[in-house]
């Protein structure tokens, strides 16, 4: 049962970065249609009706970050984070799962500590009525609670991982590498 709410909540994030990164897309392109259909009107003597989207870039900064903290914990439990597997796979396997230990045990210390940053900084940000630099005035908190949610999904795939090694089963992330032919070096 937890098992299930877990990889809906890994899912969930993936489909919520894919959205954002969607959206992007959608932005630039009204926005090239917009300068495409101006240029046009002026070249044929009319007046350009100015479609252009406030802020596009800044909104498309937070949308961009909230994709990407949004797929970190569906990232890690399908082997898309960058490890390095050369001396893992150097040295016997019980020093190999000791290794991996560690290293989720360091990732979610740090995982630790920059999800209570972040959430101190939406805090402050909510708190104060923080906004954004750009002509749209956007309020900060919101794209800083994205990322407050992505590092909290991503703080729970890591003890879920951990958890996983420590009871002696194979994490996700190695099932996906081995899947993927990454232990004979492909």
């Amino acid at each position: 049962m937890l098992r299930g709410l877990l990889d809906r909540l890994y899912a969930a994030g993936f489909v919520l970065a894919a959205l954002a990164l969607v959206t992007i897309a959608g932005l630039v392109l009204v926005q090239v249609l917009g300068r495409v259909i101006d240029k046009t009107l002026l070249a044929i003597g009319q007046e350009p009706v100015g479609i252009a989207i406030t802020s596009l870039s800044e909104l498309g900064g937070f949308l961009f970050v909230g994709a990407v903290f949004l797929a970190l914990a569906g990232t890690l439990r399908s082997g898309g984070h960058v490890r390095v597997t050369l001396l893992i796979h150097s040295v016997p396997p019980s020093a190999a799962r000791m290794l991996s230990g560690v290293a989720l045990f360091l990732a979610l210390g740090l995982c630790s500590f920059a999800l209570y940053s972040a959430g101190v900084q939406a805090w402050d940000s909510w708190a104060f009525n923080a906004v954004s630099f750009g002509m749209a005035k956007f309020p900060l908190w919101v794209p800083q609670t994205v990322m407050v949610v992505g590092l909290g999904l991503f703080w729970v795939a890591l003890l879920d991982e951990l958890v996983t090694l420590l009871r002696g089963s194979v994490p996700s992330f190695q099932q996906a590498e081995d899947g993927k032919g990454v232990q004979d070096g492909h």
